[in-house]
């Protein structure tokens, strides 16, 4: 059976080819980046994350996202021995609270026994050329004895990379309409909860199992570490996690680690912290699955404060102008990316926080929420609602902000939802009933926070769905009003600008 299932495992087929795949998921992905100094990126690896979206029987609905680290073998696995572990029949409308918290458990537990069970063969192997001597004699010649030794250098070379790596994943269940969240590691769930009076809720779900983590350090002490210095050294093996999937150098190794080489029994697991039941009955709004590199690479940014009000109020942005979602996934995913590589070059405090940033991976579950009407686009005109991407910053030098705003479509169906509100700084109020006001509550196990502001749709105005006609000189009449633009500037900079003549149109 193990022999089957490695072979299974290691060939091109899945074990989940015949389940369906979820409609109400989309999922956005960007590899990792290397900024050079002329700003232009490259890859430095393959993706190593990995995500799934079934449907199965009986109501059950599975969702993951798996953030992979020294290779995408252990996320690969996951992915599809999760899927196999929970959607073929282990679940049931019947199932208790405690029964899903029992198989989800057991789940990540099989999990990682089938990924080793595939890797024991070369496991062995590999021991084996670590323990080889080559026998040395008279009739053995130098050369000879070099040329073997290299090549079983070269062996074991291929063979750890074989073997190397692993996994951090967050799973989110769906059954009789009840939200479970399996986490391993330290990748993110968030729930937004849209009322009907324009407030978004955002609930983090569980908190990242790191090395600050103050429940993940106290069970390691209880275990005999020294927690202080595991939080002082940020990372265990290369990773900030303390529990993950895979990575047999840190399971079976341990004691050869300084860092947790005193530990009574394995620090690091793989045994996942559950949250839930949450009914879901009679909620407005959506599910956001996030690998730990979209979380990092909005953080490095823009800081850690507002990261989840932002995403919240991009997902919200887009789904209001996107007709599937998975252009809404992949555009928050570009806009992240984005905003991290503008940061890098302009050179900002921030900008050293930001040369590179691992492979990201967004999965959004609606929650009987609307998507846009593809028929109306935002250039017919419509309600102004802000967009949570500031281009100035805390970091900003200039004495005035303005938080831009897109226009998008007024329909009724898209009550629920798009009125969010940027999470950074607040602009000034529009005139009139152009642009709502509306407020973002983020709340998690820690603290709870809320913020709000209004859009100012000054800086681009609605223009009817015509063109504008050219003139005789063949330019058509702007749309943009930079007028508030030159006054403010005008004022920042009366002194310089009136040597100049003022700055503006001539």
């Amino acid at each position: 059976m193990a022999a089957q299932r490695r072979n299974l495992m290691q060939s091109h087929q899945s074990w989940t080819d015949d389940l369906p795949l979820c409609e109400m998921c989309g999922v956005g992905t960007a590899p990792n980046c290397v900024y050079g100094p002329d700003g232009k990126g490259s890859q430095s690896h393959s993706n190593e994350d990995g995500h799934l979206g079934f449907r199965g029987e009986d109501g059950c609905f599975l969702y993951g996202v798996l953030n992979g680290f020294d290779g995408n073998s252990v996320a690969s696995v996951a992915s599809q021995c999760l899927t196999a572990e929970l959607l073929l029949g282990q679940l049931n409308s019947s199932h208790t609270d405690g029964d899903v918290r029992r198989i989800l458990t057991q789940a990540f537990d099989v999990v990682e026994k089938s990924y080793f069970e595939t890797i024991d063969d070369a496991l062995a192997e590999k021991a084996h050329l670590s323990n080889y001597l080559l026998p040395h004699n008279e009739n053995v010649s130098f050369h000879q004895h070099s040329s073997q030794s290299q090549k079983v250098q070269e062996r074991l070379k291929e063979l750890e990379q074989e073997v190397s790596g692993g996994a951090t994943a967050v799973v989110a269940l769906i059954l009789n309409n009840k939200l479970y969240i399996a986490n391993v590691g330290t990748n993110r769930a968030l729930l937004c909860k849209s009322s009907s009076d324009g407030q978004n809720q955002v609930l983090q779900i569980g908190r990242p199992h790191s090395t600050d983590n103050e429940d993940e350090l106290q069970r390691l002490a209880a275990l005999g570490l020294d927690s202080a210095r595991i939080r002082q050294a940020g990372q265990i093996a290369g990773q900030s996690s303390t529990r993950r999937l895979g990575d047999y150098r840190v399971k079976f190794n341990y004691n050869e680690i300084d860092l947790i080489s005193a530990a009574k029994t394995r620090p690091v697991i793989a045994e996942p912290e559950i949250h839930g039941s949450q009914s879901l009955d009679n909620v407005t709004g959506f599910l956001l699955l996030m690998s730990e590199g979209l979380i990092n690479a909005l953080e490095s940014a823009h800081g850690p404060e507002q990261a989840n009000q932002e995403i919240v109020a991009m997902v919200a942005a887009e789904l209001a102008q996107q007709t599937s979602l998975e252009a809404v996934a992949q555009s928050v995913v570009d806009r992240v990316k984005r905003l991290h590589h503008d940061v890098y070059v302009s050179g900002r405090q921030r900008a050293a926080y930001c040369s590179r940033h691992e492979d990201m991976t967004l999965l959004i579950r609606t929650l009987n929420y609307p998507l846009a009407d593809g028929a109306v686009t935002p250039t017919q005109g419509g309600r102004i609602y802000p967009v949570s991407v500031p281009y100035s910053n805390s970091q900003s030098t200039s004495k005035t902000s303005v938080t831009l705003s897109l226009v998008m479509p007024s329909q009724s169906t898209l009550t629920n939802g798009t009125n969010t509100a940027s999470t950074l700084e607040e602009g000034t109020p529009t005139p009139g009933s152009q642009s709502p006001t509306a407020t973002l509550q983020s709340t998690n196990t820690q603290t709870q926070s809320s913020s709000s502001s209004s859009g100012d749709g000054s800086l681009f105005r609605q223009r009817g769905s015509q063109a504008a006609q050219p003139d005789e000189t063949g330019r058509v009449p702007p749309y943009v009003d930079f007028s508030q633009f030159y006054r403010l500037w005008g004022s920042d900079h009366s002194e310089g600008q009136s040597a100049q003549g003022g700055l503006g149109p001539q």
